[in-house]
């Protein structure tokens, strides 16, 4: 009786620990099963809307912002914005904030695209849906990244600017934010279109702002008197770049499409722009948060459209 009683006991063990690995194997499976579970789908008017944007400062945002306030309202959603005012930080605290108040996507417009990542992966582990705009994120899950192609609009500025000055002409390039993934595609397609066209002199930081453009082209201008052309990845420094230039036969070429940029464009203080739709991007980045929770499948990214305008074109 005693081995009897051994052997089950044996048996018994062997038995439960057997049942207890099956068990943990059943947990992992509906954990998996559940961080990719199919969404919960809700109305239009029911999507509650959480943004944080680089900067409210910079035109272009606020018409980003425009055309996010525009299509939420259109279709009756709440929507709580924050600006970052160009502190990844700050953006970071923003977001832990509306993690906290359960809102059902983030758009973010990253102030930096590797700053932004804990935040994006916070939002991930929450089960929150995040939507880039304009930037991507380095990293984390997003459900999509709404922007113009940055590498294009690079390429179309190098040509427009080659046609304007010939080639092998001295120019500078005046970057934006360091780390930010719209001025890494845009210098990457404009740096890529130039060589063996352009002389490219100089390129410095004017972090996407107008004031600093203004010194930061002062400062070219007394180190590199004979240039003969001036990329700027946005039209804010663009614009500082043409109060610095004042008259000198200096060829200006920037990205973006602002309200400001294009009066200038008009007016013949900026040659040219490769005009985005920063309205167009926010809608669209709506429009994704609510195709997400139509259950719809979502393009990795969205596509917003681009277009040169010319001073000459205005004429």
């Amino acid at each position: 009786m005693k081995k009897s009683t051994k052997r089950l006991l044996s048996l018994f063990t062997v038995f439960s620990a057997f049942l207890m690995v099956v068990s943990g194997c059943g947990a992992a499976s509906v954990g998996n099963n559940k961080s990719s579970s199919k969404v919960t789908k809700k109305a239009a008017k029911n999507v509650k809307i959480g943004v944080s944007l680089s900067t409210l400062s910079n035109p272009f945002f606020v018409n980003v912002k425009k055309g996010i306030d525009n299509e939420a309202k259109a279709n009756g959603s709440k929507v709580e914005t924050f600006d970052a005012q160009n502190d990844s930080s700050k953006q970071n605290n923003q977001i832990s904030d509306l993690i906290t108040k359960k809102v059902d996507v983030i758009i973010v417009n990253p102030v930096d695209s590797d700053a932004i990542v804990p935040s994006v992966k916070k939002a991930n582990q929450a089960g929150i849906p995040v939507i880039a705009c304009d930037r991507g994120s380095n990293g984390g899950k997003v459900v999509t990244t709404v922007a113009s192609d940055n590498v294009k609009a690079g390429k179309m500025a190098a040509q427009f600017l080659a046609d304007q000055v010939g080639s092998n002409a001295k120019v500078a390039e005046l970057e934006g934010t360091p780390g930010a993934d719209a001025a890494v595609q845009r210098g990457k397609g404009f740096d890529a279109a130039i060589k063996g066209n352009l002389d490219l002199v100089t390129k410095q930081s004017a972090n996407f702002d107008r004031a600093k453009g203004l010194s930061t082209m002062q400062n070219i201008l007394q180190a590199h008197s004979d240039i003969k052309g001036v990329f700027a990845q946005n039209d804010e420094m663009a614009l500082g770049a043409a109060k610095a230039i004042k008259n000198q036969d200096i060829k200006i070429v920037s990205i973006d499409g602002t309200p400001d940029g294009l009066a200038a464009v008009k007016s013949g203080q900026i040659d040219g722009i490769v005009a985005q739709q920063p309205k167009t991007e926010g809608k669209l980045a709506v429009k994704a948060a609510y195709k997400y929770y139509q259950g719809k499948k979502v393009s990795k990214t969205t596509a917003s459209p681009i277009h040169l305008v010319k001073s000459s074109d205005a004429k």
